[in-house]
């Protein structure tokens, strides 16, 4: 049988199964519910791809990841690993890292402002920060820079590729890296001259601009530069104001770099940014839908001015790497808490909750890699080597309506690592990996208020991996991981004092994964699966006291839970069957569950799923050249229900998304017409439970954010 036809019989198959199985995990009942259209795209989706298989496949490109100690191409890093190039995030008309979250396996995001701040992986991240100090799970890098806990910032004009680490980075970055770790790359300055132009308009008065340039300066001198703009109404009918503005987006973004030839092989990079937000935040309605009565609307702002240098220099027996980053952020972020107007009720309250930070992130760090004539055990094992140094600043003022005074802080992390990692080849096909990080942590806290906080300790993280070759095209790898994350405390409002601090975290990861290539039909496959265990598990929670007045206090706070299970699998694909036809997925699938955990409000949560943990994601695009000029991508993706909080039993809904563009192709501008949520799927982003509306005498209910609705447009770009 031809690899065409076992391919085109394995295809007819899947699409049977996989019909059958988004019917039986989507949760609506009946065929004449909504959910029959989009899985009529889905087979739409297949059908198409059985049209390709006769066309002549294409040479599989190199993907490259840049985010580890070594460039390495992905089949040679032993970890579950997720590269978005330019060409997807293109395909997607994404202009912010939260429309890409949906194409990575097992990572999901909570919202809770303008822009999605916060991500999870395999169920594991923060969903918010209400008070200090935040220890982030998911690390988050732009172009090195340290942006963990603030991925608002996290825009994509001129970015060419994201890298998503799954499981504990805990050799690679330590502490911010529990879960894994993001990083965005933007384009490097390059001597050869090149740009990109682009224009969108969209619906709900959307209206972007981008320009990047770059090329030599001198012989030595690479440079590139990139202005972008973005500016939406966002979603929000505020019918006191009679506004459709009041949750608007407005940014901006400038990034520049140069590139130093020092030498032959030495080099300097000097980078420097700045992204300026200043959206609206007026995103709850106490009737759940996009009509809200704020009489004062919120706001999302964040200003940051970051930059790095990188300087490289080559040697005989090791090359050296010395890099510093800085990022100096000022974020205001506040809502109305009681979502409406003053005499809306008799019984309603008028609060607002106003949260400003200054905060200076520096790092720095020292790295040898081994060259050729530096490897060890007879040239068959390479290792690299490093310090690091993190220093983070942030002073909060918080102005609340319920407080007797306006509430200040200063909180500083300081963290010292030393790590190395060996490679050596144990044989022509097996190689093994080990890696090691010590870090020794420190925080220092005081507040207005009189508390004061000086912990200190010592974490220890690291990695064992080994990687064998099953054939030219394919090899499997076996990895346990060790990551942790610092401990802390809480400062939230009328908190009982046995709740104020809580321990560190440490998260052992056991994978096994297979990847490779069939280069003859332009598939590349990748396969993992993992079982995390978390021991001390720090989870956001919250509680609800009453006032005097009958109002409600909501506090949030961290507590340990006894420990925590995450497993699961996680598949990807990209396969070029010809010329006109490129198809991407992915598919992630978990099973989560504390053991032995009390919640904030005396429930016993044994055995429960984690919050923000999705039991299934999925993710299928295809791109196809109808002409030469002309072109059509059709996408889906979908996620299971979870659970929004450890705090109570509210869930969002399981939802599948549609997506569609068609570009054509004009001498050398591009114009890309293209629909988002085709279906206008409502689909919720964050959620709580408590009381908060006043006609049903504060009452409990689920309250979500709603994710983006029906949205069309047009992107015109040049590239040169």
């Amino acid at each position: 049988m031809s690899i065409y036809r076992y391919i085109h019989r394995y295809f007819l198959v899947a699409r049977h199964r996989a019909q059958f199985f988004f019917l039986k995990l989507s949760r609506y009942p009946a065929p004449g519910d909504r959910i029959w259209p989009k899985h009529c795209a889905f087979l739409l989706l297949f059908a198409l791809f059985s049209l390709t298989y006769v066309a002549t496949a294409q040479e599989i490109d190199e993907i490259i990841v840049y985010g580890d100690l070594r460039e390495s191409e992905i089949e040679d890093v032993p970890t579950s690993v997720t590269v978005l190039d330019e060409a997807l995030i293109r395909q997607r008309n994404a202009s912010h890292f939260e429309e890409m979250v949906a194409a990575a396996a097992n990572l999901n995001l909570s919202n809770g402002a303008s822009r999605a701040r916060f991500f999870q992986i395999r169920g594991v991240g923060e969903r918010g920060q209400f008070t200090e100090p935040l220890n982030p799970s998911v690390g988050l890098l732009i172009d090195g820079v340290d942006f963990s806990g603030i991925g608002g910032v996290s825009t994509l004009f001129d970015v060419e590729q994201i890298e998503v680490f799954r499981g504990p980075q805990g050799d690679l970055y330590g502490a911010n890296a529990l879960a894994g770790l993001i990083s965005l790359r933007s384009h490097a300055a390059e001597h050869e001259a090149s740009g990109r132009l682009r224009l969108e308009a969209g619906n709900y008065g959307v209206r972007s601009l981008g320009a990047a340039y770059g090329g030599s300066l001198s012989d030595t001198v690479a440079f590139r530069t990139s202005l972008s703009t973005y500016a939406g109404d966002g979603y929000i009918h505020n019918t006191h104001l009679g506004a459709h503005d009041t949750n608007n987006l407005d940014e901006l973004t400038w990034r520049g770099k140069l590139r130093i030839d020092l030498s032959d092989s030495a080099s300097l990079d000097v980078n420097l940014g700045l992204v300026d937000l200043n959206n609206g935040y007026d995103a709850f309605s106490l009737d759940n839908d996009r009509r809200t009565r704020s009489d004062q609307p919120g706001a999302d702002n964040q200003q940051s001015v970051f930059g790095s240098l990188r300087l490289a220099l080559p040697g005989d027996l090791f090359d050296t790497e010395i890099s510093v980053a800085n990022a100096a952020s000022d974020i205001a972020y506040g809502y109305d808490e009681d979502w409406t107007y003053d005499g809306f009720h008799p019984w309603g309250y008028s609060s607002t909750d106003q949260y400003n930070r200054d905060r200076d992130t520096l790092t720095a760090e020292v790295r040898l890699t081994s060259s050729e004539a530096g490897s060890l055990f007879d040239g068959r094992g390479a290792w690299v080597a490093g310090l690091y140094m993190l220093r983070q600043q942030v002073d909060l003022l918080r102005v609340y309506t319920y407080a007797d005074s306006d509430f200040g802080s200063s909180f500083q992390i300081q963290r010292l690592a030393a790590y190395g990692r060996i490679e050596s080849d144990l044989s022509d096909r097996g190689r093994l990996t080990i890696g090691l990080r010590l870090e020794a942590h420190e925080s220092d806290y005081s507040d207005t208020a009189g508390l004061a906080y000086n912990p200190d300790e010592n974490l220890v993280g690291g990695r064992i991996a080994y990687d064998y070759a099953l054939s030219e095209n394919w090899s499997g790898y076996a990895s346990l991981s060790r990551g942790y994350k610092a401990g802390g405390f809480n400062l939230d409002g009328s908190l009982d004092e046995s709740l104020r601090q809580y321990d560190a975290e440490f998260l052992n990861n056991y994978e096994l994964g297979l990847k490779g290539q069939v280069a003859e039909t332009g598939l590349r496959m990748r396969l993992a699966l993992f079982r995390m265990i978390r021991d001390d598990v720090q989870i956001d929670s919250s509680t609800t006291l009453l006032r005097a007045d009958g109002s409600s206090e909501f506090i949030d706070f961290i507590g340990n839970a006894a420990e925590g299970v995450n497993q699961g699998v996680e598949a990807e694909l990209n396969w070029s069957p010809g010329d006109r036809v490129q198809v991407t997925g992915s598919l992630g699938l978990l099973n989560s569950e504390y053991e032995n955990y009390i919640n904030g409000n005396g429930e016993d949560l044994g055995g429960r799923e984690q919050a923000h943990a999705p039991g299934y994601q999925y993710y299928l695009a295809a791109n196809f050249g109808l002409l030469d000029n002309l072109g059509l991508t059709l996408s889906l993706e979908g996620r299971d229900a979870f659970f929004f909080s450890d705090s109570h039993d509210a869930r969002s809904l399981a939802y599948d998304l549609f997506h569609a563009s068609l570009t054509w192709d004009w001498q050398a501008f591009s114009f890309s017409l293209w629909g988002r949520n085709l279906s206008d799927e409502n689909y919720f982003v964050r959620g709580f439970y408590f009381g908060n509306d006043p006609r049903d005498g504060y009452a409990g209910h689920r309250y979500t954010q709603l994710g983006e609705p029906q949205r069309f447009g047009l992107t015109v770009s040049r590239d040169f």
